[in-house]
């Protein structure tokens, strides 16, 4: 007994370096995508190294809810892959220790990342999506660079709705543009100049944008008159710091941002389309699926690597994402069809659990019975055929 408990406690362990060093690999590789868009805030929006950190902070959980299941498949695969590589499970074998009891280390490795997952998908994403919007929508508000948006008509300034067909943020010229000011009582002002510019004000949250020979449109909202100005130039003062006391901040909340106990009141309320009650589902389930993956894709993993001792490190790597993409394309594939009412929810999104435990509860009894199922062939090669076409690319 005390030797199971050795051997339990040693595949565990060895399980725990490849999930970390995958996930934090994994994650990064996600991070990258979203360079693009914190670029662009720093930029347009002004935004500092702390803003920066907070908007990465608040993607992080909506990229680990698929990286840590991933991360998961490629640990179980990697470690018994390599203790196959070494001849340990032959060793363990000889020593009367079947695949069954090897089983639970995997298990309940797979478990405690189903639960960090859950955390996840559950507490993480809503709070750090919901997050996100409003920094978002502060560092828009905070910066009138926001408001100049070329080709839009840009309304983030309170009473103030600012058209620009073009930004130049060097010089900050502005052409054709067209400004409804609303900001006096009963009174819409109308201003359309060919010509501009935006002017900082010092230190403080005040800008100027100064337009040149123009037209104002003054219209009285009460005896509906209207007021014709030509002018050779004009000055439209607007304080960002009043302007952010007068407008509180309203944030309307999708689906993934609404706590578990908001999504489900909101569900048993109902909705006006079947679409958005599909779409409602769907999110729930998928708050639970996604978790329950580590115990599908840690259990299909485990047989593989056992039956997989002629690969690779590298291969093993490339067959748990090959395998995750798998998965990912049937859940993809089980979220379009639910969302259009083909089929239910709960089969959209639990669907590919079953097939991949299912598929992995297949080869663990195959496997335990000396009966291994090999894979085809253009799966086999698949891995090294990537890493074959990557060096390929790299090599000068």
């Amino acid at each position: 007994m005390k030797i199971f408990k050795r051997i339990h406690t040693y595949l565990f362990v060895e399980l725990i370096p490849p999930f970390a060093i995958s996930t934090f690999f994994l994650t990064s590789v996600f991070l990258m995508t979203r360079i693009p868009d914190i670029m662009n805030m720093v930029v347009n929006y002004n935004a500092g190294i702390t803003d920066i950190l907070l908007l990465v902070s608040y993607t992080l959980p909506r990229f680990m809810e698929f990286t840590i299941p991933m991360s998961t498949m490629i640990a179980v695969l990697l470690t018994i892959m390599r203790m196959s590589g070494e001849n340990e499970i032959i060793a363990l074998k000889g020593a009367g220790m079947s695949l069954y009891k090897l089983l639970p280390p995997v298990l309940i490795f797979s478990v405690m990342t189903l639960l960090i997952t859950m955390w996840v998908t559950v507490y993480g994403i809503p709070k750090g999506k919901l997050a996100l919007k409003v920094k978002t929508i502060e560092l828009a508000r905070s910066s009138i660079d926001a408001a100049l948006q070329e080709r839009q008509f840009n309304s983030q300034l309170d009473g103030i709705m600012i058209y620009v067909a073009h930004v130049d943020m060097g010089t900050r010229d502005l052409t054709d543009v067209f400004i409804e000011d609303r900001r006096t009582a009963d009174m819409v002002s109308i201003s359309t100049a060919p010509k501009g510019r935006l002017v900082h004000q010092g230190n403080r949250d005040i800008y100027t944008i100064r337009l040149y020979d123009g037209m104002i449109n003054q219209v009285n909202v009460q005896d509906h008159s209207v007021t014709n100005i030509n002018f050779g130039h004009y000055d439209i003062n607007i304080d960002l710091t009043a302007m952010q006391k007068n407008k509180p901040m309203e944030v309307r909340k999708d689906f993934d941002e609404m706590s578990l106990h908001e999504l489900i009141q909101r569900i048993r309320v109902g909705f006006k389309t079947p679409e958005m009650d599909s779409e409602a589902r769907l999110v729930l389930h998928e708050k639970f699926s996604i978790p329950f993956a580590c115990l599908a894709l840690g259990l299909l993993a485990f047989p593989l690597g056992v039956q997989s001792m002629s690969l690779r490190k590298s291969n093993g790597f490339g067959m748990g994402i090959g395998f995750f993409l798998l998965y990912y394309l049937l859940l993809a594939f089980g979220w379009s069809g639910g969302e259009a009412g083909r089929y239910p929810p709960v089969i959209a999104l639990w669907l590919p659990n079953v097939v991949m435990g299912g598929a992995g509860i297949f080869l663990l009894i195959r496997n335990a019975e000396e009966r291994p199922v090999h894979l085809p062939l253009c799966i086999q090669n698949f891995p090294a055929a990537v890493v074959a076409r990557f060096r390929k690319r790299t090599t000068p």
